[in-house]
């Protein structure tokens, strides 16, 4: 068990790294964020913040020795540079990473548990599209193997004869499926293989992000839940997972169909903040440290978790003239048009 009082790393700066932050401050622990950017909103939180590139291997050293234990905030930190890292002070794992950070491997990690993911096909080349798209057929979504998030790096296909020109390799093509609705599964392992899940929200997105997360889900969800937990325990213990892991499903006429795995916490989690008896963040936090996981259930229902962007943001007096609603701004100074800017929970 690491101490209350001891130092937690944090790779990434981004908001999910603030709220890690902020559980971990109100638990007695000290935050130190490594990254690259110097506009940290995670940093603002922390007691130590670290400016430099994944590739600097000294920096790296360093801030890694000044840490209890090591975790990070989102899934493309660069996995080469963590080898250096001492051995089992990082989690969740580097087998988390490598999965999560390929589209095309992923699918195959989670097919090899059992799990049924959309239909796809590897995309190198403009001939490689062309048959992934008459095997699979149109409409699809072509996207890049790796990065991208918020319906970044992605194109839909509505037809063959729209197929955009392919000039690079690493892409997967996948097919659409017709879904009830979209939801997530969260869960919390220990070392020891203790795991806890939050109930399910129902998810929105609106141009490839998340608009609002809600709880109870919609019927079509909650009959499909037990399946969808199954898997993301199986992907959990095969990957000897700790911490917060997310899984994202389409609700189905034939069951559950996985979309994607966060090795994080993650947006769609948000509303646990005021809405569970313990947070994503704050199991996050007890996980990696050794602690026994909180209580997960939810307080309350309803709950509606909304996203803020760029454009939600411009009257912030606004959104604090609602009692009824908790707002968490993630101080972010370049407020653009499609940006999370914070989001906003209700309770009841």
């Amino acid at each position: 068990m690491i101490e209350p009082g001891a130092t937690i790393g944090i790779l990434g700066g981004g908001q999910l790294g603030r709220m890690l932050a902020m559980a971990a401050a109100q638990m007695g622990y000290r935050c130190h964020v490594f990254a690259p950017q110097e506009d940290s909103v995670a940093a603002d939180v922390a007691a130590r913040f670290t400016c430099a590139g994944w590739d600097d291997s000294e920096a790296l050293t360093r801030f890694a020795a000044e840490c209890a234990v090591l975790t990070y905030e989102f899934e493309n930190v660069p996995v080469a540079p963590l080898a250096a890292l001492p051995p089992g002070k990082l989690a969740p794992n580097t087998s988390a990473l490598e999965v999560a950070q390929d589209r095309l491997n992923e699918k195959r990690f989670v097919e090899g548990l059992g799990g049924r993911p959309a239909p796809y096909a590897p995309v190198d080349d403009a001939d490689a599209l062309r048959a992934a798209i008459e095997c699979i057929g149109a409409p699809g979504i072509l996207k890049t193997r790796r990065e991208g998030y918020d319906g970044k790096g992605q194109w839909r296909i509505a037809s063959a004869a729209e197929a955009p020109p392919v000039e690079r390799g690493e892409l997967i093509y996948e097919g659409l499926v017709h879904f009830e609705a979209e939801f997530s599964v969260i869960l919390a392992r220990t070392a020891g293989g203790e795991i806890r899940f939050w109930d399910s929200a129902e998810n929105v997105h609106h141009g490839g992000i998340l608009a609002r997360s809600t709880l109870p889900p919609s019927p079509a969800i909650a009959a499909q839940v037990e399946p969808a937990r199954q898997l993301a325990r199986a992907v959990a213990e095969a990957l000897d997972y700790v911490g917060v892991l997310t899984l994202e499903f389409f609700a189905t006429a034939d069951g559950p169909v996985f979309n994607e795995m966060a090795p994080r916490v993650h947006n769609s989690g948000h509303w646990t903040i005021e809405g569970a008896t313990t947070s994503q963040f704050e199991n996050h936090i007890r996980a990696i440290c050794g602690l026994p996981l909180g209580d997960t259930a939810t307080r309350t229902l309803p709950v509606t978790m909304r996203n803020l962007l760029g454009e939600d943001v411009a009257n912030p007096a606004a959104l604090f003239a609602d009692p009824a609603a908790s707002v968490h701004l993630y101080g972010k100074a370049d407020i653009r048009k499609g940006r999370k800017m914070g989001h906003v929970t209700r309770l009841g």
